[in-house]
């Protein structure tokens, strides 16, 4: 399975009982997606399996998914063919020949609505990954400035912090930022001049206020992800709800899990993960190793 080519293979029985094997490569395109998914469902297969290549998987997965046939996605590091014999043909006929076997074990796959709900709360956790980045590059930018704010606060990005840093970078005094300092701080005003008071430049100030600007519209994008998620998660209060009595997930949190984990009654999904020993063993050598693994009861 590739970007621009799907290979497949089909085994079947004749009327004699003996197996037989049918080989054909479709292009990416969503033509050739329909034309898979209907040259496969013409033979009203009993299980169908697919590797879980990149993202390129979701699309064909759709296309079978109309067709009414729901496929077993699979880890390809599972399905690994002999090295050296390896190509699109030859995976495709092991996938099969594995799938025929039952060796196979397929991964988890939501509902479509879900799936398509996974774009906007992924996107949102790469926002949220890129403003963490963008406020630890704001603070930096501080200390090389002199500006050692985080020493009386516990978060140069809270209300009061953020005012006076938004102060500096407009280029306002110590003295002039002390107005946005919230009475709630234990910090003398002797020590709020002292961290306030530092050699930035007119450079410094420019990169930090064209970093606050960024940061505040981070902020805003990711509250319309956010809200965008809830909307369409309103269906679901119910199992919201749920969620959130477990403790330490809020709302956004019961909304990000609901997301990735589907329906509950699926199967486990909090399962031990314990250490186990690996064997690879062969003729004479064999090698072990300790590996991380999820054991569900």
């Amino acid at each position: 399975m590739h970007q621009g080519k799907l290979t497949v293979c089909v085994l079947y029985e004749n009327e004699a009982g003996e197996t037989q094997m049918e080989l054909r490569e479709f292009g990416g395109f969503k033509r050739d997606r329909k034309a898979m998914a209907e040259w496969v469902a013409s033979f009203r297969p009993q299980q169908v399996v697919m590797e879980s290549t990149g993202i390129y998987w979701k699309s064909p997965y759709a296309a079978l998914e109309k067709q009414g046939i729901y496929a077993l996605v699979v880890n390809a590091r599972h399905v690994k063919q002999v090295p050296g014999r390896k190509s699109d043909l030859a995976d495709a006929q092991w996938l099969a020949i594995l799938a025929r076997s039952g060796l196979l074990r397929g991964g988890f796959v939501p509902p479509q609505d879900l799936r398509t709900l996974r774009l906007i709360s992924h996107q949102m956790q790469k926002l949220t990954s890129i403003l963490s980045g963008e406020k630890n590059c704001a603070h930096k930018v501080l200390t090389d400035g002199g500006i050692r704010l985080a020493v009386v606060v516990s978060d140069i990005h809270g209300k009061s912090a953020r005012e006076m840093i938004e102060g500096l970078s407009r280029g306002e005094t110590p003295e002039q930022v002390l107005q946005y300092a919230s009475g709630r701080l234990e910090a003398t005003i002797d020590a709020l001049l002292d961290v306030l008071a530092g050699e930035s430049t007119d450079d410094h100030i420019f990169v930090l206020s064209e970093m606050l600007d960024h940061i505040e519209d981070l902020e805003r994008r990711i509250a319309i992800f956010a809200r965008q998620l809830l909307s369409r998660l309103d269906p679901c209060k119910a199992m919201l709800q749920a969620l959130q009595t477990i403790p330490g997930i809020d709302k956004m949190g019961a909304a990000m899990l609901l997301v990735e984990i589907g329906d509950l009654p699926l199967g486990p999904v909090c399962v031990p993960a314990i250490m186990s020993a690996y064997s690879d063993e062969s003729g004479r050598y064999s090698h072990r190793k300790m590996t991380l693994e999820n054991f569900a009861s």
